[in-house]
């Protein structure tokens, strides 16, 4: 517990932290930045749906790319980047103008987020002691999650354009931070050794194991975006159809999750230590959400504040993030675990196009509500299969290599 307040730990915690920001900011300004450009108010959630899909496009490439990257040049080099690019992009969207300038600079800035939280994990699992890195973790993601409560905050004081801003500035000033940090020793003995194979993003479907592996990661965490993604961006939407008494307003909900997920990373993380097992926790979290969400879809005539109420609680029990990316940095050798813990986070916020999409197709014949449903009901399921057949990874060695 001594190692856990260090400066890799703290200056990834904030990189998260404008990271997630950035991540949450247009489902809080969606409708007054969408209005302000000129589109029509029964466009707004489609136009929405098209945004926050090339939002999560460019992530899904841009966690590739990171990847990669970061397993043949650096974890470092790709801390650097990454902030680098979505801080210019969300300073540029401030000044949009156009719905497709606005969709360029959405896939843009996607890009450059994908490269965070995978990078800056990696780097933690690798740099803290066997016995503490799942602390350290825990703290990253909880600072980093406080993001968007800041996110909430400045978009409920100032206009959309000056929370973009804002965003922008935050990532420059930490960019400077960045400036001194340096990759584990465990990545630079790899690193110096050409006869191993790094980065490479194919060899996660020329083994059946580690494919499987891999595709387990990903499942595990879709529960976690349905929340996010789903029942709390289109939560006007949504509650509308239940007769809400007074409007839910996203930036509101968005507020209350995220301080609940900030609770719920760190008490998971710490959990973990203390059970000495990931599995255990990410199946409790899960269990835990599983009966609220059926409240929150069920529940008709009742106030805005009970919905919020719900998303706080809804949050503590999606802290599992913390836990899921450890165990994704923790599945894969050195030469692989950039490429794993970036993509595999991106493909799980990714994950986001086909909910949506699978959302606005079942709509039109059953109902929003109860596409919403089987919608999220297929993503548990999907979670604790995945979750069954996963390794234990608690106190597992991470000095290890995968092979062809």
């Amino acid at each position: 517990m001594r190692n856990l307040f260090n400066s890799t730990v703290i200056i990834s915690s904030l990189g998260y932290f404008v990271d997630i920001y950035d991540l949450i900011l247009f489902s809080i300004v969606r409708i007054p930045s969408l209005k302000a450009i000129g589109v029509p108010a029964n466009e707004l959630m489609s136009r929405g749906v098209t945004l926050l899909n090339m939002q999560m496009g460019g992530m899904l490439l841009g966690g590739i790319l990171w990847g990669i990257l970061g397993d043949k040049k650096g974890r470092v080099s790709v801390l650097y980047g990454s902030i680098l690019l979505y801080s210019l992009a969300n300073l540029a969207n401030a000044f949009v103008t156009s719905f497709e300038a606005y969709a360029v600079l959405r896939f843009i800035s996607g890009l450059g987020l994908a490269g965070e939280l995978g990078a800056a994990v990696t780097l933690v699992t690798e740099r803290m002691p066997v016995a503490s890195r799942g602390y350290g973790v825990a703290l990253v993601a909880s600072i980093g999650i406080l993001g968007a409560i800041c996110a909430a905050f400045v978009s409920n004081v100032f206009s959309w354009q000056v929370a973009y801003i804002v965003g922008g500035v935050m990532g420059l000033l930490l960019l400077v931070f960045r400036m001194k940090m340096q990759d584990s020793a465990l990545f630079q003995s790899v690193h110096q050794d050409s006869s191993i194979k790094k980065g490479s993003f194919f060899m996660f479907f020329t083994n059946r194991a580690r494919f499987f592996r891999y595709l387990s990661c990903i499942f595990i965490g879709a529960p976690n975006w349905f929340i996010i993604g789903i029942l709390v961006a289109f939560a006007p939407e949504i509650t509308a159809q239940r007769a809400v008494l007074e409007p839910v307003i996203v930036g509101h909900g968005i507020g209350w999750l995220y301080f609940g997920l900030s609770l719920g990373d760190l008490g998971s993380g710490f959990l973990s230590q203390w059970l000495k097992s990931r599995k255990k926790i990410v199946f409790l979290f899960l269990a835990m959400s599983i009966p609220l969400i059926v409240v929150y879809l069920t529940t008709t005539n009742a106030h805005a504040i009970m919905y919020y109420a719900l998303f706080f609680a809804l949050g503590i029990c999606n802290g599992y993030w913390a836990v899921f990316v450890t165990i994704a940095a923790e599945q894969f050798g050195t030469n692989l675990r950039a490429t794993a813990t970036t993509t595999i986070p991106n493909f799980v916020r990714g994950m986001v196009i086909p909910l949506t999409l699978s959302v606005q197709a079942l709509q039109g014949r059953i109902g929003l509500v109860n596409a919403v449903a089987i919608v999220g009901s297929i993503c548990f399921v999907l979670a604790y299969t995945a979750l069954y057949f996963l390794e234990e990874t608690y106190h597992k060695d991470l000095n290890f290599l995968e092979t062809s």
